[in-house]
């Protein structure tokens, strides 16, 4: 958001998670966790549950770094209680700065929400009006994008995560409805709920979106081969799947929420494996 507004030069560092835009990845990393990626599905929720229960931070602040880039405004977030640096936590060492900055939290849950935030982040960089016109841009997209679907909406589910299964929510019931689908799954502005594979069938969808949280479209398909869950491996056999690179396109707040749409119309309309 931060660099779509016109504000890259202000950017003084960015989270352990940050891999766009290429133009920021030699920036210092403020945040940090001690969650292996590299682990399974089951093995990475039971991990974060695990620090969770123990009352340990699944994402943490460097304290050290953050104090040699003393930043002016920390942007973070309070969107979803995994992604998130431990509710207070920003707030708490920015007060402890000796030149306590700014914070601004993000939180919204659609995609107006969304456009909402792009106007915040403009405010507090001071490019108001560079936002503003980026938010506009980005709601007349979504527009153009819905008014090319046809009337008859396959019926669509989204899964955000396998083993467990979590089905996404937030914005992506409106990023379907704007691709020409319909998400049975989930309405608009819904966390992302965890389901058992038996429930799946009673919602009997055309469509089965997998747009993994954190994994691209790579991992996403090295996580179904692996699959140890003999029900959700046979119910989606039978289906017709789409794999989409979630981490880029349909996880994160952003404008690249947009570029999720048009792969997810793309799959919809013509039924083949969408690229951007």
């Amino acid at each position: 958001m931060v660099v779509a507004v016109g504000a890259e030069a202000q950017l003084a560092g960015v989270s352990h998670e940050c891999d766009w835009p290429d133009s920021v990845q030699h920036l210092p990393r403020v945040t940090t966790t001690p969650i292996d990626p590299t682990r399974t599905s089951a093995e990475i929720d039971r991990a974060v549950r695990d620090s969770v229960a123990a009352g340990r931070a699944v994402i943490g602040i460097d304290v050290a770094t953050l104090r040699a880039l003393a930043p002016t405004l920390i942007i973070t977030q309070q969107l979803c209680d995994v992604c998130a640096v431990a509710d207070g936590e920003a707030q708490r060492l920015a007060t402890a700065l000796a030149d306590p900055p700014d914070v601004l939290v993000l939180q919204g849950t659609t995609l107006s929400g969304v456009w909402e935030d792009v106007r915040a982040v403009g405010v507090a960089v001071g490019r108001t009006v560079e936002a503003d016109l980026v938010a506009q841009e980005l709601e007349l997209q979504v527009e153009a994008l819905a008014a090319r679907a046809t009337e008859r909406r396959p019926r669509v589910i989204a899964i955000e995560w396998l083993e467990p299964l979590f089905l996404a929510g937030h914005w992506v019931p409106e990023m379907i409805h704007a691709a020409g689908g319909i998400d049975v799954g989930a309405q608009p502005g819904d966390h992302s709920a965890q389901r058992e594979w038996r429930e799946l069938a009673a919602l009997d969808p055309d469509v089965v979106l997998i747009m993994l949280c954190g994994f691209d479209e790579a991992r996403a398909h090295r996580e179904l081969a692996g699959m140890t869950n003999a029900a959700g491996r046979a119910w989606l056999a039978g289906r017709r799947v789409c794999v989409i690179d979630g981490n880029a396109y349909t996880s994160r707040p952003g404008p690249r929420l947009v570029e999720g749409i048009t792969l997810i119309q793309r799959f919809l309309h013509a039924g083949t494996a969408p690229h951007l």
